[in-house]
């Protein structure tokens, strides 16, 4: 928790004056706390998207966009990229600190043991058309777990609350890849507790009842950096709409499941499918020049998707170790037969070295290189965003339990700039 103010900012209006108590966090610009302003002062404020505004407190994830830096409980993500793995992040995001040797040989057992789905949840994706997106399927059976695990959906009992957690992380990759299943028309594949969890998504994804599947350990690397760099990213629209949900007292079942659907956004979700749709749309290396020279026309729509970033102002933190593992799938897959992949490596290296871009720091960013991977892997664009959704669930849920927990949480009410019809009488629908 915040210590007390030790500073206050006044605001004087009208014939008020409002002092309004200063927090300095222990990283990032201060707060000012508005929370008094409309019993003192009679108004509220305006801030469209709450871009300037902080919705809670927390100590899970810090973003310094000017610097390009990415925090998980104050460890760089970089570092956890290079020298952790997706269930050591899962622990140290839900419980604060990295986990000692101990505590991950009985944390990763834990989750392991839970991948299975209840069986009768098969009939919820045989519900569904065969073409069904599968952001659809994995939003409608999410929010329907709540009606298969009734002892995990009690908010107020901190037991229950650990089941749900552990539950979501685990089962969210049998549902991902029994989506995809469905979505190609393929049997679905159980989960193996033999197998690491990036390793078993893949098993799921890929093998089939006819032959054995070897997941590549390479394949199963980059595919355990995916989830990582996306495991958590501050209180981003989705995160928002899941603390949103929570704060009603919803079960953590269906907080995910509305995380799901605001993830679902192509402003939110969808950059690296974005970003895929661009190189194809280009299609080959001898057109780059021409998308090149659109995306320099400030009177041309067209822009380079996968390239900059809204909050990182100078490099993305997550796309260096991204960039390591699109090299190394690559390299094992080949890009020779593959125009879309050469076209993403040379608009890469026009980025990375022409001035237009160099200066106005349009890096390539996480979605490029995460695009670039998944389609080489051979996963179709509708997917991209349902991984992502799998790799974010556990950033979901710690903030989730991180509100749960919190002795200021209230319900979300946020209040609005007015601009309809004064009040107005009744007219009868004669005399209209």
């Amino acid at each position: 928790m915040v210590s007390d103010s030790k500073s206050a900012a006044s605001l004087k209006f009208n014939d008020m004056e409002v002092d309004l108590p200063v927090y300095s966090p222990n990283l990032g610009p201060d707060v000012l706390d508005i929370r008094k302003l409309y019993a003192q002062g009679d108004v509220f404020t305006y801030d469209p998207g709450f871009t300037s505004t902080a919705s809670c407190e927390s100590a899970i994830t810090f973003i310094d966009g000017d610097k390009g830096e990415l925090l998980y409980r104050g460890y760089p993500i970089d570092q956890l990229a290079e020298k952790s793995h997706f269930l050591e992040v899962c622990y140290l995001l839900l419980y604060g600190e990295l986990p000692t040797a101990a505590q991950l040989d009985e944390f990763i057992p834990r989750v392991t043991r839970h991948t299975m789905l209840h069986e009768q949840i098969q009939y919820f994706f045989r519900g569904f058309r065969r073409d069904a997106h599968p952001m659809a399927i994995i939003c409608g059976v999410q929010g329907a777990m709540s009606s298969f695990y009734h002892d995990s959906t009690d908010i107020n009992d901190p037991w229950q609350r650990e089941v749900a957690s552990i539950r979501m992380i685990a089962k969210m990759p049998t549902i991902a890849a029994w989506a995809f299943k469905y979505s190609i028309g393929q049997p679905f594949i159980y989960p193996r507790n033999d197998l690491d969890y990036a390793s078993n998504f893949l098993h799921m994804c890929f093998a089939v009842p006819a032959e054995e599947y070897i997941v590549d350990p390479i394949v199963s690397r980059a595919m355990d950096r995916i989830f990582t760099l996306h495991a958590d990213h501050e209180q981003n629209a989705s995160t928002s709409t899941v603390r949103l949900a929570g704060s009603s007292g919803a079960n953590p079942f269906a907080c995910i499941a509305a995380g799901i659907a605001c993830l679902w956004g192509p402003a939110h979700g969808g950059a690296n499918e974005a970003a895929l749709n661009m190189l194809r749309e280009i299609g080959t290396v001898d057109r780059i020049p021409e998308f090149i020279e659109r995306a320099k026309d400030k009177d041309d729509p067209f822009r380079l998707m996968g390239f900059g970033h809204r909050v990182y102002k100078n490099f993305d933190p997550r796309a260096k170790v991204m960039k390591e593992s699109a090299d190394e799938v690559l390299d094992l897959m080949g890009i020779e037969n593959n125009p879309t992949l050469q076209v993403a490596k040379e608009l890469e290296r026009i980025a990375l070295s022409d001035p237009y871009f160099v200066e106005r720091k349009l890096y390539p960013n996480v979605d490029f290189y995460s695009g670039i991977i998944l389609d080489a892997i051979g996963f179709p664009t509708s997917m991209f965003t349902p991984i992502f959704a799998l790799a974010r669930t556990v950033g979901w849920i710690a903030q989730w339990k991180e509100m749960i927990a919190d002795p200021t949480q209230k319900i979300g009410r946020p209040r609005q700039l007015y601009t309809g019809e004064k009040n107005r009488d009744y007219v009868d629908v004669e005399n209209r």
